[in-house]
């Protein structure tokens, strides 16, 4: 994420572990409501398209980089780098910049990382505007990493297969995984491509994707969304639906009926388990760039003004 016109001010924050994370602050200092925006991924990092969501002139945001991405340093670091590191990294932050409450916005592994931090802080938390509903269940994670996916994009986990050796084709995700954390980093890097490119492909209802080059994609990004998968979040299953009577604040979810990444059954679960909440579906996918989910997004974050 660049600085411009809007930025109040950018730093590295040290939150300890050797870590340091990139958090700029941005916006109108003297709004009503503070907003801090959580990526996804995980590993993903921030970029000035999130930006697109808020209204400058209305609205005070934080935005920073999860641990080893982005901006943050060390760059793809995995040690102390879990789901209880990112949630009290939230609470340094706050804290660094005098804010006692704030709304969360995230989508995808940013809308699990918020509910996790309002399970852990409900106190902090006004409300949560969420997209792309992920809570890190097992059925979640499955299906991706065992492809059930593939009802509707059959070539895509086909290519996820074949990029297996033979003997690991009748569990790829696993053989991936494994590489993929490894220390053999050529191999790391195949394994990751190999997940990036599969995950990238699912993304967007129009089916638009245009692959990246192996040398060129963000190996650390994927790596550290590997290392989260492989340790299912660093949650028990199904921890956060079963702690979501917790979660009392308002909370609006954006869900696209036909996401091939976060499957639409984890959203409505989750409603249907949190107190105070409300479900609006789009004709869209996974990604937040697709027209209505953007919209909606959009429209009821500036409702918080």
């Amino acid at each position: 994420m660049s600085p411009d016109q809007y930025t109040i001010k950018e730093q590295h924050l040290a939150v300890g572990d050797g870590h340091k994370l990139y958090v700029q602050e941005w916006g109108n200092p003297k709004a009503k409501r503070t907003f801090i925006f959580l990526h996804g991924g995980p590993g993903s990092g921030i970029n000035d398209g999130y930006k697109a969501f808020f209204d400058p002139s209305t609205q005070h945001v934080i935005f920073f980089d999860q641990r080893g991405c982005g901006q943050s340093t060390p760059a793809g670091k995995l040690e102390a780098n879990t789901t209880q590191d990112l949630v009290e990294d939230i609470n340094k932050i706050a804290d660094a910049y005098k804010i006692k409450t704030f709304t969360l916005v995230g989508g995808s592994w940013g809308s699990c990382l918020a509910l996790a931090y309002g399970i852990a802080h409900p106190k902090r938390v006004e409300a949560m505007v969420l997209r792309g509903i992920f809570t890190g269940a097992q059925d979640e994670i499955d299906f991706i990493d065992k492809g059930y996916f593939s009802a509707f994009f059959p070539e895509v986990w086909e290519e996820f297969v074949q990029r297996a050796p033979e003997e690991f084709q009748d569990n790829p995700g696993a053989y991936h995984s494994a590489q993929a954390l490894g220390k053999d980093l050529k191999a790391a890097r195949k394994s990751a491509y190999a997940y990036s490119e599969m995950e990238s492909s699912l993304l967007r209802l129009d089916d638009r994707h245009t692959p990246e080059s192996i040398e060129d994609f963000d190996f650390y990004g994927a790596r550290i969304e590997v290392h989260y998968l492989a340790n299912r979040c660093f949650m028990p299953d199904m921890f956060i639906v079963n702690n979501a009577s917790k979660l009392t604040m308002p909370i609006w979810i954006v869900q696209g009926r036909y996401d091939n990444v976060c499957p639409p059954m984890g959203a409505y679960r989750l409603h249907k388990a949190l107190p105070n909440s409300q479900l609006s579906w789009t004709v869209a996918g996974h990604s937040g760039g697709e027209r209505s989910n953007y919209d909606l997004t959009r429209f009821t974050i500036n409702q918080l003004n």
